[in-house]
């Protein structure tokens, strides 16, 4: 008989897509660019930790960066040279920034892309972290590194939607409770497609981007 920890981590594999799915084969959330602007691409982990219960990695990206200081983000970047897939660069991002070393990890699936009203397109990538890990924050990438319980994540109340004004528009925008961050925009969209993966029977709204 399966344990709890290894029936969560099979019934979430089976809800992703496969490892070998082409990227261009998977599916597109998120805002489109006007015209014929290009997103640019960059890959991102939706780490799962078991330690002590089931919990997602966030980091609080730094703020004396140029992009995005201070805001809540999975780990993750642009792709570089020696990086053979969007899980390789979603892999050495997560250990760059967050100390988690690669080996620890195991890659479950992806989720999708999603494309951020800032220009990229992600990749989500998931992964497995099931031995209790330290963290050792790069301190010229992240101020912080933290976590929100999976059972928050699967639960539909605990998300709002905002309106959110960007270069002269506005946009409606997913925010997740929490005490201390506040947790919204792509990194809140992308929890809420783990939430529906996961809780599929909850009242979850259709229309949400």
């Amino acid at each position: 008989m399966l344990t709890a920890p290894a029936r969560l981590r099979k019934r979430i594999q089976q809800s992703l897509y496969d490892l070998a799915t082409p990227i261009a084969d998977l599916p597109i959330a998120g805002y489109a660019r006007p015209g014929r602007q290009r997103q640019r691409a960059a890959a991102v982990l939706i780490a799962l930790l078991t330690e002590p219960q089931p919990n997602i990695l966030l980091t609080v990206r730094a703020r004396h960066l140029a992009k995005h200081p201070g805001q809540i983000a999975f780990p993750g970047g642009s792709r570089e040279q020696g990086d053979h897939s969007v899980v390789d660069t979603a892999l050495r991002e997560t250990e760059e920034e967050t100390g988690i070393q690669r080996t620890v990890i195991e890659p479950l699936g992806m989720l999708g892309r999603y494309d951020t009203i800032t220009g990229y397109r992600m990749t989500a990538v998931v992964g497995w972290v099931e031995q209790t890990v330290e963290f050792a924050p790069d301190q010229n990438e992240v101020d912080e590194v933290f976590c929100v319980p999976l059972s928050q994540v699967t639960e539909p109340a605990c998300f709002s939607l905002e309106m959110i004004p960007y270069q002269n528009r506005e946009y409606p925008l997913l925010t997740l409770q929490h005490p201390v961050h506040r947790i919204w925009g792509a990194t809140a969209a992308l929890l809420y497609q783990m939430g529906r993966l996961l809780a599929p029977e909850r009242a979850w709204q259709d229309d949400v981007i």
